[in-house]
């Protein structure tokens, strides 16, 4: 099972260079890497990344990180994947742009 990361490209590119991702400043706040699954990914980055570009899609193999996640309630009472470690570039799948599209959304490349 992959799992997904939305973070700024610049921010990966200084992860790879490290070889662990902390989080963002909002990951770092709620003290866990806020996570996706491939159902939750649009409309994770419709509400907290709308309208910014220089993003990427980072995918995560969940059995790589699987003692540090944890799954727990967030909008509407979902269960979200949070990482409570930093992230290992080790257990990544891929990395993808996340553009904008002409309409100012987000276009979620395919996700395999």
């Amino acid at each position: 099972m992959l799992l997904y990361k939305i973070c700024k490209q610049a921010d990966w590119h200084e992860a790879e260079r490290r070889g662990s991702y902390a989080g963002s400043d909002d990951d770092r706040r709620d003290g866990y890497i806020h996570l996706s699954d491939a159902a939750q990914l649009a409309a994770t980055a419709a509400k907290h990344f709308g309208g910014r570009d220089g993003l990427v899609i980072v995918a995560i193999d969940a059995d790589r990180i699987a003692a540090k996640l944890k799954w727990e309630p967030s909008r509407g009472g979902a269960l979200f994947p949070h990482l409570y470690a930093a992230l290992d570039v080790a257990a990544i799948a891929w990395v993808r742009e996340l553009p904008l599209g002409p309409d100012g959304g987000h276009v979620i490349p395919e996700l395999d």
